[in-house]
């Protein structure tokens, strides 16, 4: 099985369901990998080198690479399609939508909402899911312990990642409060920078919003 690709990156392209391909070459051979739409940045443009932690899946009629730049993340997609109903495409736009700290973190905190920012998963699904999860998801990402924050002996999350999680959460939270649909918010989201502050997020969403409409 392949467990790890280092080469350069020959072409990439966006999916559905907020999905990528990346064409990955290594040694003379193209590797076809699908990855999370979210770590296009990460992985870089056609012509530079990238490396990729990959989860090899079989099927009866072909055999599928999923890559992801950190290696929590690829423990965290092979953690969700362990759950019941969740299959490769489903966990790959979990994590096209949520880093894994932020989605342990909707998981715990029973947050139907944030999953249901993902493209084709209602309330139902939502739930169902949560509960599934819950044990799925108690695992070690990258060799770090992952808490809810403000649960009982937990520390305050001042990583980058939990940091932007944070305050996309929060701008979620903002946009249902002002009426917005659960697909209004997941494209609004879609449409954010990775970092930045709660303000500028706000008013950059906002703006998104009044130009859909």
């Amino acid at each position: 099985m392949i467990g790890s690709l280092r080469g350069v990156v020959l072409d990439r392209v966006a999916r559905a369901a907020q999905t990528a391909e990346v064409l990955l070459e290594v040694g003379g051979v193209g590797y076809r990998v699908m990855v999370p739409s979210g770590s296009l940045a990460q992985i870089g443009i056609p012509g530079s080198p990238a490396f990729l932690h990959v989860h090899t899946h079989v099927r009866e009629d072909a055999i599928v690479l999923y890559g992801f730049p950190a290696r929590a993340e690829r423990a965290c997609f092979e953690a969700l399609i362990g759950a019941h109903g969740v299959g490769p495409a489903v966990a790959l736009a979990l994590l096209s939508v949520h880093s894994p700290v932020a989605l342990q973190r909707a998981v715990l905190s029973d947050d139907a909402d944030a999953l249901m920012l993902v493209p084709g998963i209602g309330r139902k699904t939502a739930t169902r899911l949560l509960l599934e999860l819950k044990t799925r998801l108690d695992v070690d990402l990258d060799g770090m312990e992952l808490h809810l924050v403000g649960a009982p002996g937990s520390g305050p999350d001042t990583s980058s990642d939990g940091a932007a999680a944070a305050t996309r959460a929060e701008v979620r939270a903002a946009l249902s409060g002002l009426g917005y649909g659960a697909d209004e918010v997941r494209h609004a989201l879609s449409r954010l920078p990775a970092e930045g502050e709660l303000e500028d997020h706000i008013r950059l969403a906002l703006r998104e919003l009044a130009g859909a409409r």
